[in-house]
């Protein structure tokens, strides 16, 4: 499988080596990756729509409590004939073709997200958008650490990070900066790439994530 390499920064901006990437993901040529946009478009839709709960329910004038009664005679009062003071045209009464509980899942199968997925990474790829960072977080969480990790790379822009399982002070790290959207390595999906400027991978996540798709374990090279 063909490789390319991304540069891994350290805790303080800096170059600290690079990492080889799976082409197949992260090189797709920019012309198949536009090609591909309707695909990335109904991975995403379906994936909003999944994420719909269904539970909105209106009440039909068989279900509203009450208007059993005429209200008045048919003819002879000057005013419109009238069934019940719950149709639709009273106020309180029931709703027209009002929304029922009903399920907004779409059908989308695996190799169509695993293939969005990959489009959208290569898109980010191409524009210089995945990066790889080192931490350097140690026992204890840091919030300041992390942003000074980050602030060379994506300054202020809206970014997906990227952890694996075993980056617990990691993600205490980043969570609660403003501009940050974090997930786990399995986690990772094309709505949540399509909704950020940059995508940063840590060392492990990158790893896990590699791992999840059923490639390699990723070769660091360390520069000299």
């Amino acid at each position: 499988m063909a490789k390319l390499t991304l540069n891994i920064t350290d805790a303080k901006g800096k170059a600290a080596g690079k990492v080889e990437a799976p082409e197949d993901i992260f090189g797709i040529a920019e012309d198949d990756v536009q090609a591909h946009v309707p695909l990335i478009h109904q991975v995403v839709v379906a994936q909003l729509a999944a994420a719909r709960q269904g539970t909105h329910s209106v009440k039909t004038r068989s279900t509203i409590s009450g208007g059993g009664r005429k209200p008045w005679k048919q003819k002879g009062t000057g005013r419109a004939r009238q069934g019940s003071i719950r149709a639709p045209q009273w106020a309180g009464g029931a709703v027209v073709h009002g929304p029922q509980p009903r399920d907004y899942s779409q059908r989308t199968p695996k190799k169509m997200k695993a293939a969005a997925l990959r489009y959208i990474l290569s898109d980010r790829a191409n524009a210089g958008r995945i990066h790889v960072v080192d931490f350097g977080i140690g026992e204890t969480p840091s919030t300041k650490a992390a942003k000074a990790a980050l602030l060379p790379l994506v300054e202020n822009r809206f970014t997906t990070i990227v952890l694996s399982r075993e980056n617990i002070n990691e993600w205490l790290s980043v969570r609660n900066l403003p501009t940050v959207h974090v997930l786990f390595a399995d986690q990772l999906n094309t709505y949540d790439v399509v909704t950020a400027e940059d995508v940063v991978f840590s060392k492990d996540g990158f790893e896990a994530f590699l791992a999840s798709r059923g490639d390699a374990k990723s070769e660091t090279v360390k520069e000299a």
